[in-house]
């Protein structure tokens, strides 16, 4: 390994600039004293970052604190990270609805709005409500579209590394959008489009059920299941961005699919209609034998989708979230099932965020480009190949 010799002095300012806005970003006001024990730099070196910083406006001189003022002489200069010189954009993009979420430079939510959308809508009509609900949001908490840094987006389907959607079942018109580049004549900043289950796994990871693990498994579970992975902290997309396709393991001979084996009926449900679904469960609540039979099925297949890819990863964390994970019986059977042939079963939970994982996800697909430009960070669990 190289040593720094201080021969690229743009480098070393950059390093400490790092040091010294990481320190600031993590916790209260600091003074000059505070910043030197904690980035081990020396007290000149860290005077002239934090001016350089404040020119930046990212940094800002905070008053001092009641304390300091009752003392005789000169209060020590304080330093706070200055959240709100630019602000973050996470969206969900789904078949019922989408939903926007905004923050500062530190993560910290400020705003929230959702819209319902049909679930025949068009490509243009879903991408109209999107700018409503994110417009609303702005109104609502005074932020001018400008102050936007970053913009992630969660949609369902296979999404490749520019934003377009390769494949979708779910949206009608979204197979073949380049998605990524129509929201970027809207936001004119960097937008990021990832798969709605890899969106909620990274979500999971930063505020869920999985924070303590860097190896988790999210289930996005319904009548197309898909699933996202982190491995060693970072997103797995595979080759192509379709890992975790589990909603097409029928089509190597796993047998029908969802929507017929939660059927009542010879006639298989349609795929995205959630009311018909949530009749069959409450059905099945109330003891109806056919209901109770055919959540049987749904969740033994729901069982052996995400055994099949436990398998294939060995996960410390396996996350259930989507409309299913609400419903009773998930967890027990798929803990059996995992336990009866895992060397070592991950640990089963249900999702801590909610409806609200997509967009939480795709809010810290913002948050980590913005670290990059910031930090210079390099390995975020997010970082396109």
């Amino acid at each position: 390994m190289g040593r720094l010799t201080g021969g690229d002095p743009s480098l070393l300012r950059r390093i400490n600039s790092a040091v010294v806005l990481h320190a600031l970003r993590g916790g209260d006001a600091r003074t000059l004293t505070d910043l030197t024990r904690l980035t081990g730099l020396s007290r000149p070196t860290v005077e002239g970052v934090t001016e350089g910083l404040i020119e930046a406006g990212l940094v800002v001189e905070a008053g001092p604190e009641e304390r300091e003022v009752r003392r005789q002489g000169r209060p020590a200069r304080r330093f706070r990270f200055r959240a709100e010189a630019g602000h973050l954009l996470g969206i969900e993009i789904g078949p019922h609805r989408v939903a926007a979420l905004l923050s500062g430079l530190d993560g910290r939510i400020i705003g929230a709005g959702t819209r319902g959308v049909s679930v025949t809508a068009s490509a243009e009509e879903r991408l109209e409500r999107v700018r409503s609900a994110v417009a609303d949001v702005l109104r609502r908490t005074g932020v001018a579209r400008g102050a936007l840094r970053a913009v992630g987006v969660g949609t369902p389907g296979i999404v490749e590394a520019d934003g377009t959607v390769r494949l979708c079942t779910a949206l009608p018109g979204w197979t073949g959008l380049a998605l990524g580049e129509r929201l970027r004549r809207s936001f004119r900043c960097p937008v990021l489009v990832e798969n709605d289950a890899n969106a909620a796994a990274v979500a999971e990871h930063w505020k869920g059920a999985a924070i303590d693990s860097d190896d988790i498994v999210f289930v996005l579970a319904g009548l197309s299941p898909g699933a996202g992975s982190l491995i060693g902290g970072r997103l797995h997309r595979g080759f192509g961005g379709a890992a975790g396709e589990i909603g097409a393991l029928h089509l190597l001979g796993r047998g029908d699919k969802p929507e017929t084996l939660l059927s009542t009926t010879d006639e298989p449900l349609h795929p995205l209609d959630e009311h018909a679904v949530a009749e069959v469960f409450t059905a099945a609540r109330r003891g109806d034998e056919r209901a109770m039979a055919a959540v049987d099925r749904f969740t033994q297949r729901l069982v052996h989708d995400v055994g099949a890819l436990v398998l294939a990863l060995d996960p410390e964390v396996v996350v259930v979230g989507g409309w299913a994970a609400g419903l009773d019986g998930i967890l027990p059977p798929l803990r059996e099932e995992l336990a009866r042939f895992c060397l070592r079963p991950p640990h089963v939970a249900l999702s801590l965020l909610g409806e609200a994982a997509v967009a939480t996800g795709a809010l810290r697909l913002a948050l980590d480009h913005v670290e990059e430009q910031l930090f210079a960070v390099e390995g975020t669990v997010t970082a396109r190949r």
